[in-house]
């Protein structure tokens, strides 16, 4: 149970994880921070795939709630900053794919939450901005580096250093999020991507998202060699040989992720 999270099971082996303050437009507060944490941390055995929202209509994550940071000393802001950083850390090191819904506004820290997940699918309503520098900070939860990697150094300088936002046919275009969506048919999409994704072999997957994200931090023959390191440790599964035995048996493949 989560003070600020909503948890539950959308499909077989699927999470729905929800942003749960809506009253105050699902802003990371402190308890959100240790709840972000505390889930990473321990994913339920049994997931393959997450989506991640916001509760209600408005917004996906508002950013930092600056009601409880007004008047925080500078150890403070810091202390509950290193509660944020340990929270989107543990998301990007999450070895399941994580797919954001974004369902509305994507601020500061939301926007970088969107950032940080695997891919993301947007309403068509829904608006982003990293708007740190308007209020004396800049990014500080991976936007610096997702964004350029998403959507190229350039294109990131813009919008880290006006603030201004972007509306999401816009983070389609620039390569921030993969589809753009009317509200009512947003988190079934996300849904069904994600069940499609949990129907195929888990631990192939886990190798595949590991290879993709520290392939990309090296060189291309160290990636190479890399990514066939990952491929060889699914050679001796149960799952490879599942899959195809149900290949020649013209049937589903039942994947066990052993």
């Amino acid at each position: 149970m989560f003070e600020t999270l909503a948890v539950e099971t959308a499909a077989p082996h699927v999470l729905l994880l929800r942003l749960n303050r809506p009253a105050a437009s699902n802003a990371l507060n402190t308890q959100m921070g240790r709840d972000l944490l505390a889930f990473f941390q321990h994913v339920p055995e049994g997931t393959r795939a997450i989506v991640l929202t916001g509760a209600g209509e408005r917004a996906f994550c508002a950013g930092g709630d600056l009601k409880e940071r007004n008047g925080m000393t500078d150890a403070q802001w810091q202390a509950q900053h290193e509660v944020f950083e340990r929270a989107y850390w543990a998301l990007m090191d999450c070895p399941l794919p994580i797919i954001a819904a974004v369902n509305g506004a994507a601020f500061g820290g939301g926007c970088e939450m969107a950032l940080a997940c695997d891919f993301a699918y947007a309403a068509e309503s829904a608006r982003f901005a990293l708007t740190e520098v308007t209020l004396g900070i800049m990014p500080g939860a991976g936007g610096t580096q997702n964004l350029p990697r998403a959507a190229g150094s350039r294109r990131a300088k813009e919008i880290i250093f006006t603030g201004l936002p972007f509306s999401a046919a816009e983070a389609l275009e620039w390569g921030v999020v993969n589809r753009v969506l009317p509200a009512a048919e947003l988190l079934p999409a996300a849904l069904a991507t994600a069940a499609r994704i949990a129907a195929n072999a888990p631990l192939a997957i886990r190798q595949a998202k590991t290879s993709i994200r520290f392939g990309a931090e090296t060189d291309l023959h160290s990636a190479l060699r890399l990514e066939v390191e990952a491929y060889n440790r699914l050679v001796p599964t149960e799952d490879r040989r599942e899959g195809v035995a149900a290949f020649n048996e013209k049937r589903a493949p039942r994947f066990q992720g052993r």
